[in-house]
């Protein structure tokens, strides 16, 4: 069943206005182990012929998008992606914004990581490259496209992000004060966490989709599960946190819906079907 949610699901579609852009997180909100859920493909492909634009919001680096959200994007269902945490963001006629990592940022990060101990990886538009590799990532890299060990890759191409990997959530980088350098470390899973520019976030992406279609982000919806989803809710008009997501964002939600495998988004959006204009 659905957790219980702020406002009343009965009175949901008196509650808000139809958004202009929905913002959709991809994994644990649109698919589970990067495969999009069908009813959640069929949602889509119904809203595409709405008025309302369709929009990934994902820390996922645009190399390992999921073919099936690139397929979407292709077939004009979906209208653009932002990844990387909005550092990166395009549609089908190309790049509408990114914000790529400095030289003195990417220099900072890796002698962090080396510090503690730990293999990273950068982000491209192109590659995810790992500075090492170990049994878990030999796994990874085997099943995973546009993934390569390249310790130096960052000093030559520009690079958008930074990832790590834990044990677990308590054994390194704790004790790091991130803000002094300009950077934040921010956890999508108790095992992993991307490190980034402290003024870096999915909101800053949806805030150049919003300018880029000229539509105010208080008209828009956000779909999300994790902690990196924090600053795109407090920016939309109307956040709804999954029925698994992390407790920070379920407070900080305005409607908690159900899981993927509860047709969550579907409780959301299917009160105000009839309302929506065909194109």
């Amino acid at each position: 069943m659905f957790i219980e949610d702020k406002i009343a699901k009965e009175s949901l579609a008196t509650k808000m206005s139809v958004p202009k852009i929905i913002f959709f997180d991809i994994d644990d909100t649109l698919s589970r182990n990067g495969i999009i859920a069908e009813h959640n493909k069929a949602m889509l492909k119904q809203l595409a012929d709405t008025d309302i634009k369709l929009v990934i919001s994902t820390g996922r680096s645009k190399a390992i998008l999921p073919e099936d959200i690139l397929a979407l994007l292709e077939a004009n269902v979906l209208d653009a992606i932002i990844c990387m945490n909005g550092q990166y963001s395009f549609d089908n006629s190309g790049q509408i914004s990114h914000y790529p990592l400095t030289a003195e940022q990417t220099n900072k990060i890796v002698k962090l990581c080396q510090q503690s101990e730990l293999i990273h990886k950068f982000d491209s538009a192109t590659h995810i490259a790992w500075s090492g590799e170990n049994e878990r990532l030999r796994e990874f890299n085997a099943i995973t496209p546009n993934s390569i060990v390249d310790p130096d890759y960052y000093q030559s191409n520009t690079v958008y992000q930074c990832s790590v990997f834990f044990n677990n959530q308590q054994e390194k980088m704790q004790d790091i004060d991130f803000a002094q350098h300009d950077l934040k470390l921010v956890h999508w899973h108790q095992i992993g966490a991307d490190i980034l520019p402290a003024d870096a976030s999915k909101a800053r992406g949806i805030k150049d989709v919003c300018e880029y279609y000229a539509v105010d982000a208080s008209e828009c919806m956000a779909f999300g599960d994790g902690m990196n989803d924090l600053e795109m809710f407090d920016l939309v008009g109307f956040a709804v946190a999954m029925g698994d997501a992390q407790p920070a964002l379920i407070a900080r939600a305005d409607f908690v819906t159900g899981t993927i495998e509860e047709c969550g988004i579907q409780a959301v959006l299917e009160p105000f079907y009839a309302t929506l204009s065909v194109k």
